[in-house]
């Protein structure tokens, strides 16, 4: 606001009406105001401006008696060092009254930290609005950052109740910092109403914020090139949802490629949520690392994650979360889980190299990764392609994750080109390939022990990230790996003596086993990691192609060198030609299937049929089991 002096003062000058949101800011020494008495003394009256302008009209300048309530017109004659403001009467007939709206500094959230103490003004738009049993807290994001608004009515009364998610609005509050995050202590909270105009300048910001950091590749790859649009497309989501303040849940096969995928997926999440919210302790409501036992989301994940979700939006005022995918998602058999997602819109990313089903799942998923879908196969992990993701989500993390894509290329037998390279890389951190060997057994043998826990700091200690403690890291992996090369011994023990052997039609040697029957249960190495080792052992023993059928009652784990075996195509067939109940999937020469448990002979020996017309392919190889492991 402009108004004259009090030296330049006229009986002409117009009375300015505060709006109630006015400030100290908006007044000036000379101007005249419309004030409302608020207190009667003995020496004069009080009187206000706005809620926050206030001051004394002296007796002495006082024309007049006053009582609560009532409205004069004064002059602002003195603004003290104080802050304290001193007003006179004046007769204000024939004047124009001119309205005057607030219109404050507003300060960006990234500038709060200086502020700490002061009232403040910030603008933009409600992401969270949380009810606890003292203040409501508010989550305002502007463009630059977040920060939460505590406005207090009662012990648990909701503040500003008219206000919802997704409202532009203006708070005015004091900074003050809470358990070591930065807090505004609320004054005023008000709609604002050119909401358009500051949505669209909301939405730029958030826009270029999003974008991810340009990294180059950590090798030389075109594999990694080819699908470079792709995973920068998932990271701007990525990057959006913490700046918007939604949840993000990561889902994840809990194999070795599957956490070399996650982890380094959540750490730089971990890192850009404690940049946006400036509090440490922000992702541990906003971020949750889930393992999945199947290769594909199961309805027991989507309905235990949805019921989390609804919970949290009802009890914490949250936002539905994004759904991150990793080393699964891509196949039919995720349908019905996505499916029950749309219900609520709960967008899905995936970033996964099990042989896809665009046709089923694209429709459901708002990006989609797969080095399938650009001519590339299995050989390209999910762990190499989420290191180059997390870097461009917070690239500050490379120098923590060069040796990750080796120990993904190592746990699921990648034979891409580039795991040259990703070796050489890995050694110049530290780690040769029977290090990294160890550390993809270690963490196989913990998630197995783990089931359903994520293994937060644990696995983050194996896996050797996170300014993880050196000593710590190397005592785990030996440890983990120790164990689990014994018991895989000791299972290799008990089920050697009954596996079966015959030749298929195609001349490749089959090897069978129950391992239901001729494996220890409920111990590591599970079904699908038992029949991997037989499998293994198998081809070590051998000139020729090789596949290994591990079964139990009612599913089978498949393994294969050198017979160019289409999984997820025999699956399809056999459920089509079966009364099996068959479902299942995996890569091309790897993967499981379930069935009916009356139909196993029948089932088994249509899948052998079927093996035995594979062509042979002494280049294809083995990769990952990406099976039952329980």
């Amino acid at each position: 606001m402009s108004t004259p002096s009090r030296s330049e003062a006229t009986g002409d000058d117009p009375v300015y009406d505060l709006a109630p949101d006015c400030t100290i800011e908006d007044v000036e020494e000379g101007a005249c105001y419309r004030a409302t008495v608020n207190g009667v003394v003995e020496y004069g009256v009080f009187v206000d401006l706005s809620a926050s302008v206030s001051g004394l009209v002296h007796e002495s300048n006082l024309d007049g008696s006053y009582d609560v309530g009532d409205e004069l017109t004064v002059r602002l004659v003195d603004v003290r060092e104080n802050g304290d403001l001193g007003f006179e009467s004046i007769d204000a007939a024939d004047r124009e009254t001119v309205q005057v709206d607030h219109d404050p500094d507003i300060t960006a959230t990234d500038d709060l930290t200086e502020r700490v103490g002061e009232s403040v003004t910030v603008e933009g738009e409600l992401v969270q609005i949380k009810q606890t049993g003292g203040p409501t807290v508010f989550t305002l994001r502007d463009g630059v950052g977040i920060v939460p608004c505590a406005a207090f009515e009662a012990a648990g009364v909701r503040a500003y109740p008219s206000f919802e998610l997704g409202d532009i609005v203006r708070v005015t509050g004091r900074v003050e910092r809470r358990e070591g995050a930065l807090q505004l202590e609320v004054e005023s909270l008000d709609a604002v109403d050119e909401s358009d105009e500051i949505r669209e300048r909301l939405d730029s910001a958030l826009e270029e914020q999003a974008t991810p950091h340009d990294v180059q590749p950590l090798v030389d790859w075109p594999a990694l090139e080819t699908m470079q649009d792709d995973l920068e497309a998932v990271a701007t989501r990525l990057r959006r949802a913490v700046l918007e303040n939604r949840p993000i849940r990561i889902r994840h096969h809990a194999d070795g490629d599957g956490m070399c995928a996650s982890i380094p997926i959540a750490l730089a999440l971990e890192r850009f949520i404690e940049e946006v919210h400036g509090d440490p302790s922000a992702a541990r409501h906003l971020l949750k690392r889930l393992p999945s036992k199947a290769p594909y989301y199961e309805m027991e994940d989507v309905t235990r994650d949805l019921n989390f979700a609804l919970g949290d939006r009802d009890r914490h005022g949250q936002q539905l979360p994004l759904l991150v995918m990793l080393d699964n998602g891509s196949t039919e058999e995720d349908v019905p889980a996505y499916e029950a997602l749309a219900q609520y819109d709960i967008p899905i990313v995936a970033v996964d190299h099990h042989h896809p089903d665009p046709d089923a799942v694209d429709g459901l998923l708002a990006e989609h990764v797969n080095p399938y879908l650009h001519g590339e196969d299995y050989r390209v992990t999910t762990g190499m392609l989420c290191v180059e993701l997390a870097r461009m989500i917070h690239p500050e993390i490379t120098d923590e994750l060069t040796h990750v894509p080796a120990v993904a290329g190592l746990t699921d037998r990648s034979e891409a080109d580039a795991m040259a390279d990703y070796l050489a890389l890995a050694r110049e951190a530290g780690y040769d390939e029977d290090d990294l060997q160890s550390i993809g057994d270690a963490l196989d043998y913990a998630a197995h022990w783990l089931r359903y826990s994520a293994g937060e700091s644990l696995l983050t200690d194996v896996l050797g990230v996170d300014a993880a403690d050196d000593s710590r890291h190397d005592a785990l992996v030996e440890f983990f790996a120790e164990r689990a090369a014994r018991d895989t011994d000791e299972q290799l023990d008990a089920a050697m003596p009954h596996v079966e052997s015959a030749t298929l039609d195609n001349g490749a040697d089959l090897y069978r086993i129950d391992v239901e029957r001729h494996a220890h249960r409920f111990t590591y190495p599970a079904p699908g990691k038992t029949t991997g080792a037989i499998h293994d052992r198998k081809v070590a023993d051998s000139d020729g192609p090789v596949v290994t059928v591990g079964y139990g009652p009612d599913f089978a784990v498949l393994r294969s060198d050198g017979v160019r075996l289409d999984i997820p195509q025999m699956v399809e067939e056999l459920e089509a030609e079966t009364d099996g109940g068959v479902s299942g999937g995996g890569h091309l020469v790897v993967g499981s299937i379930k069935f009916v448990k009356g139909m196993r002979e029948e089932v088994l020996d249509a899948l052998e049929t079927k093996m035995g017309a594979a062509e042979i392919d002494e280049e294809l190889g083995s990769a990952s089991v990406a099976g039952f492991e329980d």
